[in-house]
């Protein structure tokens, strides 16, 4: 059950990782193809599209983990902390409801208002299976949107940003080296006055 869990708490990372390569891969094989041989590799571009399009989604959903979306708080922090927490609650649920209206509409988009005879020009794939990251994308948003505010309200466990995180860890030891730098300073001073 662990391994389940784990598996899926790291779902988008392993998916887009999985993307990347592959997208990268056929599009350096393309140009290879192109410029050593002369032959193009007809199918290799459309995939590539339709795999970077699903990298791109399911990489939205991941920044959502991470805490890693843009937003504008910049006016939170002249707020009082509980106003501030709330705020950051109810910008979240608005972006949980605009991701289950948006739901609805590319699943119904998907599953009852899609041509069954539109295929993709190259590949011939169903257009189906690649709208298909619509509602996959925004229901994982939603769990991640949802997973942080659990981690954050209930849990107490605060979820920064990698950006966030990188930027503490050079102001910490920028501090740290200016500490040391001081401590040095005084030593010398302290030894010139004997």
């Amino acid at each position: 059950m662990k391994i389940i869990l784990k598996i899926f708490d790291n779902l988008e990372s392993y998916l887009c990782r999985a993307l990347l390569v592959t997208f990268v891969t056929l599009l350096f094989a393309q140009i290879l193809s192109r410029e050593l041989f002369g032959h193009s590799i007809t199918w290799s571009e459309e995939l590539s599209v339709y795999l970077f399009v699903w990298f791109v989604f399911l990489g939205s959903s991941y920044a959502a983990k991470l805490s890693a979306h843009n937003r504008v708080t910049f006016h939170y922090k002249w707020l009082p902390q509980k106003l501030r927490t709330f705020c950051e609650l109810a910008s979240d649920l608005l972006w949980v409801s605009f991701n289950s209206y948006f739901i609805y509409l590319s699943y119904d988009f998907v599953f009852n208002r899609m041509n069954l005879f539109w295929k993709s020009q190259t590949l011939g794939i169903p257009m189906k299976y690649i709208y298909l990251i619509l509602p996959i994308a925004f229901v994982l948003m939603t769990i991640r949107i949802l997973q942080v505010n659990y981690l954050k309200y209930i849990k107490g466990v605060e979820v920064i940003d990698p950006e966030s995180q990188e930027m503490n860890e050079l102001m910490n030891h920028d501090m740290q080296e200016e500490s040391a730098i001081d401590d040095a300073q005084q030593k010398t001073n302290t030894g010139k006055g004997e």
